[in-house]
């Protein structure tokens, strides 16, 4: 950084707020000097509709197939199995792609969140249908603690722990349990208890570390975290014959929503809109009334089937006729807030693992964004981007609606970085975060195996898609999961088959 631009660092968050930022200098080691800008996600119509404003609901204009609402990996998906269909796709940001969106600096990809993907599952199939080569992480996850980097932590690792014998002695008793635990399968009992119940007689740094990996991969703390969950993870990582199936490439999951935009917007512009919120979906006697708002005007169509590609928090505000236990269902679900940091970095700072975890500070985790493609033959970093998961507890969710709650977070971020290795005191050239009030649903004792199932029964003509209607946690694996089944229950619905045997032709008890 030059002497003359010591003032900022340029910070940007994607979307509705654009404003100077500054970041406070004096918790920085040296002052920063980009100028700021802030940006977040589109809001202010869907609280609207979460605080009961009534909206006009203009005569119907036009009729399609089907209608999907939600322009992420689930809702393009979704348009892509069924791109043989008259669709309209609906997606309330000015982009494609929802939690899984990729950014570019200077034409190099990184993640706003979902890191990656996972050999042979719904979304790398799917990827590769459309052309893409999605490359092995193949490394397992280091831990910074106490200012040591410990590599394969829950493996060769646990002898390396900078804690007394006796912590390290209780890590890899829990491991031993956990993985016995795991082989027995008890599914439905093991979904209903808490983590903390499997922690309560170990040291407080089990905790720890699982409150950290926890919150990052499914939003919830060891207290709030069903022990399925957690095991259908640890039985993988912690396991000496663990094979990493983890693939991915700069921009993660992004990539494969950016190339199913390309694909579908090269033949389906016209039927593919963002900065297009939907207000209401009210199923009619043969058909589905959806109400939304594009360029400050609003729209009616009907369409003879809806898929609701959207997180219920959403589709139980704006979806008419679902049944009260339904809804009951649907908002007991959690969702986690959970802005995602990427630190711009002129210099090589880290390279020396994909997805390092850092227990006890401002965020959990962090990745490399181009770890995959950085030994493909004739590629050079320019720039070394290192992506920050900040995920945060839900009270604390009104933070992100401010400018400076924005300001705080990224400061505390940065400052927590600095600490952990003294290679780390460098300032990024810019600091670039997207802030999502709601993206992860969190996986609380008895989410997997009663109340998604109970929340995501299809209505006549409605099917709900999204990874909240899949589970264990939330993965975008599981949103093209969904999607699948939410197109080829359109298709049977359409072909005249009744909602309830399409429902079951997929596997959702009605």
């Amino acid at each position: 950084m030059t002497p003359t631009r010591r003032d900022f660092i340029k910070f940007v968050v994607a979307g509705s707020i654009a404003a100077g930022c500054p970041i406070d200098l004096s918790l920085l080691a040296s002052p920063g000097d980009i100028e700021p800008q802030v940006d977040g996600e589109h809001f202010e119509i869907c609280h609207q509709v979460r605080d009961g404003k009534t909206f006009a609901h203009p005569p119907v204009s036009k009729t399609h197939d089907v209608v999907i609402v939600g322009g992420g990996i689930s809702g393009l998906s979704a348009a892509y199995f069924l791109r043989s269909k008259d669709f309209l796709l609906l997606e309330k940001e000015e982009h494609w792609g929802g939690n899984a969106y990729r950014e570019d600096f200077q034409g190099q990809g990184y993640a706003t969140a979902s890191a990656y993907d996972f050999v042979a599952s719904d979304s790398a199939v799917l990827a590769k249908e459309i052309g893409l080569e999605q490359l092995p992480v193949n490394f397992p996850d280091p831990t910074i603690i106490n200012g040591k980097w410990v590599a394969d932590t829950w493996r060769g690792g646990l002898d390396e722990l900078p804690y007394p014998q006796p912590v390290r002695d209780a890590f890899k008793k829990f491991r031993a349990e956990m993985l016995k635990l795991g082989a027995t399968k008890k599914l439905e009992r093991l979904d209903s208890e808490p983590l903390s119940k499997y922690l309560q007689d170990y040291p407080p740094e089990l905790t720890a570390w699982w409150d950290a990996y926890g919150q990052s991969n499914w939003g919830a703390k060891a207290k709030d975290t069903s022990v399925y969950v957690a095991l259908d993870d640890f039985v993988e990582i912690a396991n000496e014959k663990f094979e990493d199936t983890r693939i991915t490439l700069p921009g993660g999951n992004g990539a494969i929503t950016r190339k199913l935009s390309e694909v579908l917007l090269a033949k389906f512009s016209d039927r593919m809109f963002t900065g297009a919120t939907t207000i209401s979906v009210d199923p009619q006697k043969d058909s589905v009334n959806v109400t939304y708002a594009l360029g400050g005007q609003l729209q009616t169509v009907a369409a003879k089937a809806v898929i609701m590609a959207a997180p219920k928090i959403i589709a139980s505000r704006i979806v008419s006729g679902i049944p009260d236990d339904q809804i009951d269902a649907m908002q007991s679900i959690r969702y986690s807030p959970y802005p995602v940091i990427n630190m711009i970095f002129d210099k090589p700072v880290y390279n020396r693992g994909y997805d390092t975890w850092c227990p006890g500070n401002s965020f959990t985790d962090f990745i490399v964004a181009d770890w995959t493609i950085r030994n493909q033959p004739g590629y050079k970093q320019k720039y070394n981007i290192l992506t920050f998961y900040t995920p945060m507890q839900e009270k604390d969710r009104k933070k992100l609606l401010t400018i400076e709650g924005c300001q705080k977070i990224a400061t505390d971020v940065l400052t927590d970085f600095k600490k952990l290795l003294p290679e780390f005191n460098v300032d990024p050239i810019e600091i670039h975060m997207f802030r999502r009030g709601h993206p992860m649903f969190v996986a609380t004792p008895g989410n997997f195996t009663k109340t998604i199932p109970a929340a995501r029964k299809p209505l006549d003509r409605v099917f709900f898609a999204n990874t909240d209607s899949e589970g264990p946690e939330s993965l975008a694996a599981g949103g093209v999961a969904a999607s699948k089944k939410g197109a080829d229950w359109v298709e049977k619905r359409l072909a005249g088959t009744s909602s309830r045997r399409a429902a079951e032709s997929v596997g959702f008890a009605v």
